[in-house]
């Protein structure tokens, strides 16, 4: 038998240095979405907690969405203009210190209703052109590490969902133990070490940054016109964009006020999300292993169906918590494989030439509907309760999850192509 060489180790520690730059992404991904969940619970939690209104809940989640939306559908031509790692590092840095303001400043001057919808706003606003820089590096990403498109995707996702599987049970304890404007500068803290990830780790990728201003329209139209050719893409930002709507309506207004009013515990709150994010993070690394054999539009489709409209059926039963824990286990394993098969349809369809206006429109489009959806939330709960709010979201969210299995145009996902440049 021949001695032991040291190539294998070389090898080994080649292959991690070649895959750094995604997992740095990766990486910066999970802080990123960690102490956003953080921010999701919080800040609902600290509204309800000092004003008691339902609606007001709906509308200061509403306002984050707006803020959201308005800067997605830029942030295509910002990213082209400056480059998708210096953007996401930017948008990092400002989002912590929009966050780290709600504190201090309900800690100092005072903080008015008013002044929190607008940096609502603010954080939406500083929050989205950072994850669309971030999903348009991922194409180069895959290309330079070797990474499967399916395995790169799952990943993405799948570390978002461990993180905010994480953060979840950990704001719910927060909140109980320092309260949620504390939580909050925890939250500001996670943009930053995401930042520094980025910019430390990730080298320029895809596009190199737009040096002629002038173009920002032009690139913008490319990607609106690009959308209009491919009825596919378009179809799933009609779709994800009323499932977006349902969600922002669940867990930033209908779940909360459920904990609050039926289970009347921020912990239990805390524990529904984590619970069902550790679903999620299963369904990913299924995913992960058995996506590249599986027909894309049926696992879709059944991934919504599965989480979809009986997580609203489950809350309106008046399942006592134990129940609702035990359901989410399972309803939670098919968001999964969502966003992954998203991901992945997207990283081999879209032309790189478009990558970030596309990803910017799609962003835009799929959260159009989130500020309506918890504003009409919050309004339908203190109207006509939260039971009746809960089966008119079932009875949607299961009209628009049958659209895979309805219209011809969806068959499409099945066709895997090389991804275009």
């Amino acid at each position: 038998m021949s001695a032991p060489t040291a190539v294998d180790p070389e090898r080994r520690s080649r292959g991690i240095s070649r895959r750094l730059p995604l997992i740095a992404l990766l990486t910066a991904n999970a802080f990123s979405a960690c102490g956003s969940i953080m921010t999701v619970l919080a800040v609902p939690w600290f509204v309800l907690a000092t004003t008691g209104s339902a609606a007001k809940t709906g509308l200061t989640a509403g306002a984050e969405v707006v803020g959201t939306v308005v800067a997605a559908l830029l942030a295509g031509p910002v990213v082209d203009r400056f480059g998708r790692r210096a953007v996401s590092v930017t948008s990092d840095l400002a989002a912590a210190a929009v966050v780290a303001t709600i504190p201090l400043l309900h800690a100092t001057v005072g903080l008015p209703f008013g002044a929190l919808l607008v940096l609502a706003v603010a954080l939406g606003m500083a929050v989205a052109p950072g994850e669309t820089a971030r999903k348009s590096m991922m194409p180069g990403l895959i290309a330079v590490t070797g990474v499967s498109g399916e395995r790169a995707a799952s990943g993405y996702d799948g570390v978002s969902r461990g993180a905010r599987m994480l953060g979840a049970p950990l704001a719910g304890v927060l909140i109980a133990v320092i309260g949620p404007q504390s939580v909050l500068l925890v939250d500001a803290g996670t943009f930053l070490v995401s930042a520094l990830l980025i910019r430390a780790f990730v080298p320029v990728v895809g596009g190199a940054a737009e040096t002629e201003p002038g173009r920002y329209l032009t690139r913008l139209r490319r990607g609106l016109a690009y959308l209009r050719q491919d009825r596919l893409m378009g179809g799933i930002v009609l779709m994800i964009s009323v499932t977006n709507l349902l969600d922002a309506a669940f867990f930033s207004v209908l779940m909360p006020v459920f904990a609050k009013d039926v289970l009347h515990s921020s912990i239990a709150l805390g524990l529904m999300s984590g619970v069902f994010n550790a679903a999620a993070l299963t369904g990913s690394l299924a995913f992960a292993w058995a996506g590249p054999r599986l027909p894309r539009r049926l696992t879709f489709a059944f991934a919504f169906l599965l989480s979809g409209a009986p997580r609203f059926v489950v809350l309106a039963l008046g399942a006592p918590l134990p129940v609702v824990l035990v359901l989410w286990a399972v309803l939670g394993l098919g968001v999964g494989a969502i966003n992954p098969v998203l991901g992945v349809t997207q990283y081999e369809r879209v032309p790189e030439s478009v990558l970030p206006m596309v990803f910017g429109v799609m962003y835009a489009g799929a959260y159009c509907g989130m500020p309506l959806g918890t504003a009409l939330a919050g309004l339908s709960v203190e109207g006509f309760g939260l039971v009746a709010t809960l089966w008119a979201g079932a009875v949607v969210y299961l009209g628009a999850t049958l659209c895979p299995l309805l219209f011809p145009t969806w068959r499409q996902m099945d066709h895997r192509i090389p991804a275009t440049t």
